[in-house]
């Protein structure tokens, strides 16, 4: 993929993650939920895990356990995107085709035999459909809990003109 579409699909991650925060905000049931409160952690975390690996920092991933409630886990994250962005500034085509190493790589050699290279490119990729697996699980979650999911397709965004995020709405 080419650093515009890649940065597409990265733009539509910040605006669905904002809708389903403040869907999530406006529920109160989902305030006190353990089971919403380890998604959106594991949501962040991995996405902050991959942006930290992608410009060669060191892991920081901080344990559920470190966050006293949806509060601090959503002022933990409010940088990942503007981080995330700024890091879009200085890639071009040559760099997705880099290899990123994950230190995580040895576990899947061990369950599965190998673990191939992946490009910067297609760990991007990756990034952007793990946070939509998870955002999947917290919409199902969030109806569960009496709250309304929002439509967060890739499509439905392209349809409503590609809106900016409105994290504004769930502080």
């Amino acid at each position: 993929m080419q650093p515009d579409e890649l940065l597409q699909l990265t733009r539509h991650m910040d605006w669905a993650d904002a809708s389903v925060w403040a869907a999530v905000v406006a529920t109160s049931e989902a305030h006190s939920d353990k089971r919403m409160k380890d998604l959106l952690h594991h949501l962040h975390v991995v996405q902050w895990a991959y942006l930290q690996i992608w410009r060669g920092d060191q892991l920081d991933m901080p344990d559920a356990s470190s966050f006293a409630d949806l509060g601090a886990i959503r002022d933990w994250r409010r940088e990942y995107y503007p981080q995330l962005m700024k890091f879009w500034d200085g890639v071009d085509s040559e760099q997705l085709q880099r290899q990123v190493d994950f230190p995580w790589a040895d576990g899947l050699v061990k369950r599965w035999g190998a673990a191939q290279p992946v490009t910067l490119s297609e760990s991007v990729v990756q990034a952007c459909f793990h946070s939509t697996y998870h955002r999947g699980q917290l919409n199902m979650r969030l109806r569960e809990l009496g709250g309304e999911p929002p439509l967060v397709d890739f499509v439905a965004w392209i349809w409503m003109g590609r809106p900016e995020p409105a994290w504004e709405q769930e502080t």
